[in-house]
């Protein structure tokens, strides 16, 4: 489903070029659950922006489902974005004005469907997170864990083939990010493919598939557990 070939990122840092890619080469087949893992500056998030198509890179190709993103003009590849990938931040980045209904139906705005559609899959996606009946509750009034699930829902609701996480459960206890892995288990058997970002081993050993980066390089290539 992804493919990457000699992908490199550049950076400028005090004028000067710092690569924080080099010469990656992945492939993802569709289904897979990958975990990027690396120390701070290894590249991982970078990597995992390249993959989301919000960060084109200096050299290489990205090819996702036999389509290059980065040849396409960029208004298509919003589009691109708005139909193959959904993405959770470390921050979940939720509306505080909003609730979990209306948050999770951001992503839709743009769809041709109608509001009561667009807001049926909005409460079809939160019950599949486990937060029926909680729909109309701010952020500010829903736990760490569940503001996680609204954000896993908002990232889904367009039902992209392609789901990226970055530090997902950075911010939850270790009892409520237990709660947020699992969620992502059940997804990754019910066939959705996924890439996660993560420093935390425990979290990564949930993945099928671990990628170790280091200095912007794929680590002593894929290891597979």
């Amino acid at each position: 489903m992804i493919a990457l070939k000699e992908v490199t990122k550049v950076y400028q840092a005090d004028g000067l070029p710092v690569e924080a890619l080099k010469d990656i080469d992945l492939e993802i087949v569709e289904g897979e659950f990958v975990a990027l893992m690396g120390p701070s500056g290894s590249g991982k998030s970078t990597l995992l922006t390249v993959i989301g198509v919000m960060n084109r890179p200096a050299e290489g190709t990205l090819v996702v489902d036999g389509i290059d993103p980065y040849a396409l003009p960029v208004e298509l590849q919003a589009d691109f974005r708005h139909e193959y990938v959904g993405f959770v931040f470390q921050q979940y980045h939720l509306i505080p004005y909003l609730t979990a209904l209306e948050n999770v139906m951001l992503p839709s705005a743009i769809a041709r469907l109608t509001k009561r559609e667009k807001r049926q899959l909005a409460e079809q996606m939160l019950e599949r997170v486990g937060l029926r009946g909680k729909e109309n509750r701010l952020p500010s009034q829903l736990s760490g864990g569940e503001q996680a699930r609204v954000a896993v829902a908002r990232a889904l609701v367009n039902q992209p083939p392609l789901l990226l996480l970055d530090e997902p459960t950075g911010n939850l206890d270790t009892t409520t990010g237990a709660q947020v892995l699992e969620l992502f288990d059940e997804l990754h058997e019910a066939g959705q493919t996924i890439v996660m970002v993560t420093h935390d081993q425990s979290v990564a050993d949930r993945a099928s598939r671990i990628v170790r980066l280091l200095d912007g390089r794929i680590d002593n290539g894929v290891v597979a557990h």
